[in-house]
């Protein structure tokens, strides 16, 4: 019997070679395109605002090298301190607010057993807005004459506050604005990891007499911890690049009460026509983020190795 027929009828007809290398090269072109994507607008971007850090330049396009200039002129600049201070303010309370409020509606959502599908509608609504849209909004409930949160505090007989026009309460009011623009995303990514939990353990809870506060703290939140950290990560580099609320609703005001690290960029930029200095802050900002990042995954891993080596 011919040796070459016999392998050829035990391991099956050979591939041929035209069609693998076609359909590599199908994947590579997918790939190449979403990477020319990434190219033009991620990594050139940060590249040449890396540049442009080290550099003074102008609409004209005279630029010079002026080394660690726009630096000092940021750092110096009264409104730096202020920004990084509100920055910090506003994440802090946005994870207070925007982080534990979609994961309590969505536990909410997640114990319904009617009308889920349109309470999801309901609070993924704002989601699809333009942010913009969204923020305008908000600007009028804020009126301090005929606005509607003012409106209900006189339905209430409570005194009315000036809610973008005091420092008391022009930064927790952008808070407020971003809570309710961004939680209907958060909350589905909340409620799909709830619905990843096996049953059998809050069966196996409730019939040993456990209470829906101690299913959460021992079932649902270790349950769902690796969803809980990412969030944890994605909403504090979300929150300290705050812009769009300072810019249409208090132009940083008042007295620099709500200006943020980007919105002084901005200003940079675009009011002073100084992209220098406009990206020696991002540089910082970015360079912030990075940090953290990393700290964060360190710690994170650190964690998962510890519980792995205690299995």
């Amino acid at each position: 019997m011919d040796i070459s027929l016999s392998r050829r009828t035990r391991w099956g007809p050979r591939p041929r070679r035209g069609r693998g290398v076609q359909r590599n090269l199908t994947a590579y072109g997918f790939l190449c395109a979403a990477l020319v994507c990434f190219a033009v607008f991620s990594w050139y971007p940060i590249v040449r605002e890396v540049i442009l850090s080290f550099q003074k330049t102008n609409f004209v396009g005279d630029t010079k090298w002026v080394g660690l200039k726009n630096f000092h002129r940021v750092i110096e600049d009264p409104s730096f301190s202020a920004a990084w201070k509100n920055t910090a303010i506003f994440t802090l309370l946005a994870l207070i607010c925007g982080y534990a409020v979609p994961f309590v509606t969505a536990l909410l959502l997640n114990e319904l057993r009617h009308a889920r599908g349109y309470l999801r509608f309901v609070v993924y609504l704002p989601v699809m807005l333009p942010p913009a849209v969204s923020v305008l909004l908000f600007k009028w409930f804020y009126n301090p004459g005929p606005g509607l949160f003012n409106e209900i505090l006189r339905f209430v007989h409570l005194p009315t506050l000036a809610w973008l026009d005091s420092g008391k309460t022009a930064l927790i009011s952008l808070v407020i604005v971003a809570t309710w623009t961004n939680m209907g995303s958060g909350t589905l990514i909340y409620l799909a990891a709830l619905q990843t939990v096996p049953a059998e353990l809050y069966e196996a809870a409730e019939l040993d007499g456990a209470g829906l506060l101690r299913r959460i703290r021992h079932i649902t939140i270790p349950q769902t911890k690796l969803i809980l950290l990412v969030m944890l990560l994605l909403q504090i580099i979300a929150t300290m690049q705050v812009f769009i609320e300072p810019f249409l609703l208090t132009g940083g005001g008042p007295d620099n009460a709500t200006v943020s690290v980007v919105y002084l960029m901005y200003q940079y930029a675009f009011n002073f026509n100084n992209f220098g200095s406009g990206g020696a802050l991002g540089l910082m900002l970015m360079l912030v983020l990075v940090i953290f990042s990393a700290v964060y995954l360190r710690l994170s891993r650190d964690d998962r190795d510890g519980r792995a080596a205690r299995v």
